[in-house]
């Protein structure tokens, strides 16, 4: 038995190892024609470290995948990178197909603590340690939204954050990563809008996030993910 699992579980009641979220969202797509030979995978997820571990396990079921994502999973690559990534897909099937994941993390210990974590020599840690930041600046009411060219990733995760609140609010930590999350998916979707033609390709979105816990282990947390057949939007249950 897993008790951490179950620590984690009280707070994501649907929760799975990260290659076996993966391999379901692989499963499901299967029968529409997807597979590692003819589709594409990007992702958007943290930079940090120990979030790289989704990645690794998308190379198994995708192959190669292209990074869509800065700090805290924010996209901020933009139109002419996801342009990029979608010209990078197989040619080899009669429509280009695409695969997209977009999870924001949190770290919950032993201890049932919201963004702890352990790392490799440091016992005591945050994650997201960027989302974790900014939220500790708006509850002590200390705002900088403003562009700053020596730290520009987290001006625009305090940016786009900033747009999805509402003035005076200061969720707690877990509904602030949820609402990264939903800025995560409705950048992507936008740029997604502008770059890809749905009666030229089939694409799917798989969203969640992604939970470092106390046993060393990484989660995913699915959230809304759906497929596009045919330039139709089709929701998906994982």
């Amino acid at each position: 038995m897993n008790h951490q699992k179950d620590k984690i579980s009280a707070y994501f009641p649907v929760l799975y190892k990260e290659l076996e979220f993966i391999d379901k969202t692989a499963k499901i797509l299967q029968p529409f024609g997807f597979n590692k030979n003819n589709t594409i995978a990007a992702v958007c997820i943290c930079r940090d470290e120990i979030s790289q571990t989704f990645i690794e396990a998308a190379k198994q079921l995708w192959g190669d995948v292209f990074n869509l994502a800065g700090l805290g999973g924010m996209f901020i690559a933009g139109k002419m990178a996801l342009t990029a990534a979608i010209h990078h897909a197989p040619e080899n099937s009669e429509k280009p197909r695409y695969i997209f994941y977009a999870l924001p993390h949190i770290a919950i210990n032993k201890n049932s603590e919201l963004g702890i974590c352990s790392r490799k020599g440091i016992e005591r840690s945050t994650a997201c340690g960027a989302l974790i930041n900014f939220y500790e600046e708006l509850k002590e009411g200390k705002l900088t939204p403003i562009l700053r060219e020596d730290d520009v990733e987290m001006s625009i995760l305090k940016c786009k954050m900033l747009q999805a609140l509402t003035y005076g609010d200061c969720p707690d930590l877990l509904s602030f990563t949820k609402i990264a999350r939903t800025v995560i998916q409705k950048d992507l979707e936008s740029a997604i809008s502008n770059v890809i033609d749905p009666e030229r390709a089939d694409y799917a979105l798989f969203t969640g996030i992604q939970v470092h816990g106390g046993d060393g282990i990484n989660y995913v947390a699915p959230e809304e993910s759906y497929i596009v057949l045919n330039n139709t939007k089709k929701p998906i249950t994982i």
